[in-house]
């Protein structure tokens, strides 16, 4: 079968035809949203000789020190100082499907490494450490190791150019939880609904941040953190067992609403 399979190839090769080869589908991006509290106007700016290029400079009078805060549900990965050089302070959220942000120049943290963040959740604060001239926040969106052109509420920045930005950022009726899903090494099930009796309708890989958008109760777990009924809803009819994830709450997450 190999060998026909070749055989068909090389024909198609001589005769000119075109192959193609599908290309693996775009693993889904969370809804990123302006990293500054609900409300305020900052002034970002992208310009193509950034490093890297599609890197957002935000910027507003009196800057330094106010504070920065989660883009999008996820766990902190890095939280580095490299001293004068580069990023200074700096933290990273790893947001799962490959995707990951990183605050620069901060002049303070207020996370650490393994910390579960939510939107709105205040990381740092604005400064001008590293290889900066002067207070500002600088902001990037990447997938899969490579930066991406930054969007918020799902609208690609101006390129290239400065535009005044308004933060949605964990405004009223916005609230959601985040979590990491723990199975230690096995994917776990996503059901159509709030328990085991559901359709299976994909999985989620171990270690994953997810964004909580509800919760409820259904079929009764036992998983890493210990037994549980509560299921927590991580997207349109996708249910996974709260057994599995870290919240940092014993129990239902304060402000997410019920599903």
């Amino acid at each position: 079968m190999i060998g026909k399979t070749l055989r068909l190839t090389l024909a198609a090769v001589v005769a000119g035809a075109a192959i193609i080869i599908p290309s693996a589908p775009a693993l889904a991006a969370p809804v990123f949203k302006v990293p500054f509290p609900c409300g305020q106007v900052w002034s970002g700016q992208t310009r193509s000789d950034h490093s890297p290029a599609y890197a957002v400079d935000f910027n507003r009078t009196n800057d330094d020190g106010d504070p920065v805060v989660a883009s999008a549900p996820g766990t902190v990965d890095v939280v580095a100082n490299l001293g004068s050089t580069s990023y200074g302070k700096y933290v990273r959220i790893n947001h799962g499907n490959g995707w990951t942000t990183y605050y620069a120049h901060l002049s303070s943290f207020n996370t650490s490494v393994g910390a579960v963040v939510g939107y709105g959740k205040v990381i740092g604060y604005v400064g001008t450490t590293g290889g900066s001239t002067g207070p500002h926040l600088h902001y990037e969106q990447r997938s899969g190791g490579n930066d991406v052109q930054v969007k918020f509420d799902g609208a690609t920045a101006l390129y290239w150019g400065t535009k005044n930005y308004t933060s949605t950022n964990a405004c009223s009726g916005s609230s959601t939880g985040a979590g990491t899903v723990n199975t230690a090494g096995s994917p776990l099930t996503i059901r159509s609904g709030p328990g085991t009796g559901y359709s299976s309708v994909g999985t989620v890989a171990d270690g994953a941040g997810v964004t909580i958008y509800c919760q409820t109760s259904g079929t009764t777990v036992t998983g890493t953190y210990g037994t549980s009924s509560i299921w927590d809803r991580i997207g349109t009819g996708k249910f996974i067992s709260d057994a599995y994830v870290y919240t940092g709450y014993d129990g239902y997450i304060p402000g997410v609403p019920r599903c």
